[in-house]
């Protein structure tokens, strides 16, 4: 690998937020003597709602021991039969392994009323503490006297789809393949527990960080507030997390100190909100909550006004890893058209993308559009020949394959064919609707679990772009990059993306401070040169933040004014960043 040092990259990045005013509870014991101090005689309501994925049945049995209630309410009685609940999102989810339409569903379509309103009449007739708990909790009880949420991350949810921990809402379906559960959960239940989480945020009394099993976290609802207000005031970065593949490699592996029992490291979700976690610190405590709630807490203050009358409640940039270094080659793949997204699946806007080069070896490459002339009726029967596993796809006979070097950057408009080549380190900067990869060729090999991978040749052959070309390509993809300022120790170039992409991409080369500006919208940038940088407001409105290699952090819109120079080992040496917003004007 040609990386010439390691990283101090920080994997469990925290927005400190100094103490809990109201205490920080760590463990049942603290949580339940919390609870209790807040528990009335008489009649009580404990509402405590559960996001998808949490181990409800041990926050029930935790609870009941230490507070005793008189009855306890759980919704896991409220739903309709299975095969209700399965028939309802037949239409949505369809046969497909991978995608689906994305749902419109709310938690209460899931519920059956009839047995809601038995509990309601329990509820209402009885005395003393009532414990209602798990997903749609809140629904089943309209009203409460204290309102505990239990939240967790998508990725600790994933993890438990794979250990076989996990159902998805209203089925028991512990026993079926982890990635056709995510599938309903990523199309499904998150989307209807996110739009009831929206509704709870402000009237929560206490949020219970629920990712770590045995060592569970309760703040109040003012620091929560406190914690989410302190990130959208600052830079700060989500936590990354890190998944191998078949063509994972091993740059990650030595350059952000990951395991080394670990084969290989194909993907870091690096800044990913919907999918990723923030960290909030409370002196000595870290809790964990999932990003996207401080995009639905502060959409304004943090994406800025265009972009949030444009995109709403959704973050539309991703930074993302993909790492070959000593592996191999990604699938070759393409992603749908706008119109193809939004008639096929129900998205407003596609995976738009590029392929920022972090590091690549000396053969490193990227396969991108297609060669001059070729027979589309050739290809395309070579492709699904391939399928069927008699002889290999011959990728380089049609596709363009061009040599990469650290620093490259390639941009993939959706309808690109494209793949990114062993030996490359990618840092992929695309729009978010990141699942909708349509794989037309895996070069022959399974996947980790020792069975095919899905392809979506159909799907790839009618979004493909033919009119894209290797002239095309070299003149409107690769390396645009054109000088837009410079001045004492630095030097600013548009790097891209394509005009029909969103995103607008600036890489700034310094060994001095420079001035960065949000323009009244959200920036996400990464250290892609030097070891070590800082981040400073040129008001002190917020307190030095420092980044190093390879690290992706985001800058609120509402900072307005940053500047960054090297730091610490990579004082006075050359640094470059590559920043990414959404253009707002022509």
């Amino acid at each position: 690998m040609s990386t010439t040092y390691r990283s101090n990259y920080d994997k469990h990045p925290v927005v400190r937020v100094s103490g809990a005013e109201d205490g920080c509870d760590v463990g049942w014991q603290a949580i339940a003597q919390r609870l209790t101090a807040h528990i009335s005689p008489g009649r009580f309501v404990l509402c405590v709602e559960c996001y998808p994925g949490c181990f409800e049945q041990e926050i029930e049995r935790e609870l009941t021991k230490a507070l005793n209630p008189a009855l306890v309410l759980h919704t896991n009685e409220c739903y309709r039969p299975e095969e209700e609940i399965r028939s309802l999102c037949e239409r949505d989810l369809g046969d497909d392994p991978v995608f689906a339409y994305m749902s419109n569903f709310v938690l209460s379509e899931f519920m059956d009323e009839g047995e809601v309103a038995k509990r309601r009449v329990k509820l209402n007739s009885a005395a003393g503490l009532v414990l209602v708990i798990g997903t749609g909790a809140a629904l089943v009880a309209e009203s409460w006297d204290l309102l505990v949420y239990c939240d967790m991350a998508r990725w600790e949810i994933q993890q438990r789809q794979r250990a076989g921990e996990i159902t998805n809402l209203g089925l028991d379906n512990r026993t079926e393949r982890p990635s056709l559960k995510y599938k309903r959960a990523y199309f499904v239940d998150w989307r209807a527990a996110d739009r009831l989480k929206k509704s709870l945020l402000a009237r929560i009394d206490f949020l219970l960080d629920t990712n770590q099993r045995d060592t569970p976290k309760m703040i109040s609802r003012k620091d929560l507030l406190r914690g989410l207000d302190k990130a959208v005031r600052q830079p700060f970065r989500v936590v990354p997390f890190f998944d191998p593949g078949p063509w994972g490699g091993q740059w990650m592996k030595e350059v952000c100190d990951l395991p080394r029992d670990v084969e290989n490291y194909a993907w870091c979700f690096d800044c990913v909100p919907e999918e990723n976690s923030l960290l909030l610190g409370f002196g000595d405590v870290r809790v964990e909550i999932p990003s996207i709630n401080l995009v639905f807490q502060h959409p304004r203050q943090l994406l800025g006004d265009a972009v949030h009358g444009r995109f709403g409640t959704e973050f539309p940039i991703r930074f993302d890893f993909l790492d070959t270094m000593d592996g191999g080659n990604l699938s070759f793949q393409v992603h749908p058209l706008t119109e193809y997204i939004q008639e096929k699946f129900g998205l407003a806007y596609t995976q738009d993308e590029s392929y920022y080069m972090l590091d690549a070896g000396e053969d490193g490459c990227v396969y991108l559009g297609l060669k001059e002339n070729i027979d589309r009726q050739e290809m395309i029967a070579a492709l699904r020949e391939a399928q069927t596993g008699t002889i290999p796809f011959d990728a380089e006979k049609y596709v363009n394959r061009w040599p990469a070097k650290a620093h490259d950057h390639f941009l993939i408009p959706a309808g690109t064919p494209h793949c990114s080549g062993k030996n490359s380190m990618v840092l992929e900067i695309s729009a978010t609707p990141y699942i909708f990869t349509f794989k037309m060729w895996d070069w022959g090999r399974l996947g980790l679990d020792g069975t095919p991978r899905p392809i979506h040749l159909e799907h790839g052959l009618r979004n493909i772009q033919w009119d894209r070309t290797t002239q095309w390509v070299e003149r409107n993809l690769i390396n645009a990059i054109e000088a837009v300022g410079e001045g004492e120790g630095w030097c600013e170039e548009r790097t891209g993306l394509h005009e029909r992409e969103f995103i607008e991409t600036r890489r700034h080369w310094f060994s001095k401070q420079v001035l960065h500006s949000t323009n009244g919208g959200v920036s996400v940038l990464n250290l892609c040169a030097g070891e070590e940088a800082v981040v400073e407001s040129p008001s002190g409105s917020f307190s030095p933040f420092v980044v190093h290699f390879a690290e992706t952090f985001i800058v609120p819109a509402g900072v307005e004014h940053y500047t960054i120079r090297p730091h610490g080992p990579s004082a006075g040496k050359r640094c470059a960043t590559i920043k990414a917003y959404v253009r707002t004007k022509a």
